[in-house]
């Protein structure tokens, strides 16, 4: 069956003035003109995205989507009209978010997370950036220091919210958080905490050993790099190791503490000196 809103590899059936007809063996879609590889025989395999045209026709083209089948991306509002908004997903009819599935009022020229779905009464692909209904943290599928694929999703001032594998919404923190993040922007996270009501705590560096693995490799580069000298120690303070260092002072604290250990470095009044 030929899944719309998605890729798929289908067959070359036959050519027509109007382009290609593709089967997957049951059904037929066509690929327009436009659209045409250079080089292709009857027969050959070729992958394909499949959605609705303005007939609302099952079509086949080219090129790819901003975003696909019950998954998120930040999309542009093109225009509103009396029954929506249409966004910007990269093909030539745009993605229709019905005045229903925003959870605020849409303005035109501004951009949204946005949930792709199929209609069930209708089979059409339609938007909708009332995000928490397609996210679910009643059965978590990630543990403690995996890691995950973030999507910000909004940020404030308790923190940045993210959409954790496309599926949980989780939190990192502001004072855990070294990094200026917008809205969309897809990144790597590991699992902090799972707290008993199913809210997720994320951070961008991992946990325990293997964080301070990074760290330790973060400062001895950092020294290397500057002749053996880093002008930081555990009395400096948590906004200039964070400028330097782009980590906490107790991760900070934490990393020259098993350096020391291990006779790596020397602490002084005037920083850091690699032995």
């Amino acid at each position: 069956m030929i899944s719309i809103g998605n890729f798929n590899t289908l067959k070359i059936a036959r050519r027509t003035n109007v382009g290609l007809y593709l089967t997957d063996g049951n059904e037929d879609v066509l690929l327009p003109k436009k659209y045409l590889p250079e080089n292709f025989e009857i027969g050959d395999d070729i992958e394909v995205f499949v959605y609705l045209d303005h007939e609302e026709r099952p079509v086949a083209t080219t090129l790819e989507p901003y975003i696909f089948l019950n998954e998120f991306a930040l999309l542009k509002v093109n225009y509103i009209n009396d029954y929506g908004a249409f966004m910007d997903w990269g093909l030539e009819k745009d993605l229709f978010v019905p005045f229903r599935e925003q959870a605020r009022p849409m303005v035109a020229g501004n951009y949204y997370m946005i949930y792709m779905r199929l209609d069930d009464k209708t089979n059409r692909l339609v938007g909708s950036s009332k995000l928490n209904q397609f996210l679910d943290n009643s059965e978590v599928t990630v543990e403690v220091g995996e890691e995950v694929d973030l999507i910000v999703s909004h940020i404030t001032d308790a923190g940045i919210n993210v959409i954790i594998n496309e599926k949980h919404k989780g939190l990192m923190y502001q004072n855990e958080t070294f990094e200026d993040f917008r809205t969309g922007d897809r990144i790597i996270g590991y699992i902090k905490n799972i707290r008993p009501d199913g809210k997720i705590d994320v951070s961008r560096n991992k946990i325990g050993f293997e964080k301070v693995s990074d760290s330790v490799t973060k400062i001895l580069t950092e020294l290397e790099m500057n002749n053996g000298f880093l002008g930081l120690n555990d009395k400096s303070h948590p906004d200039e190791i964070k400028t330097v260092l782009e980590m906490s002072k107790k991760t900070f604290k934490q990393t020259i503490g098993v350096l020391y250990k291990e006779k790596k470095i020397l602490i002084k009044d005037d920083g850091i000196h690699l032995v």
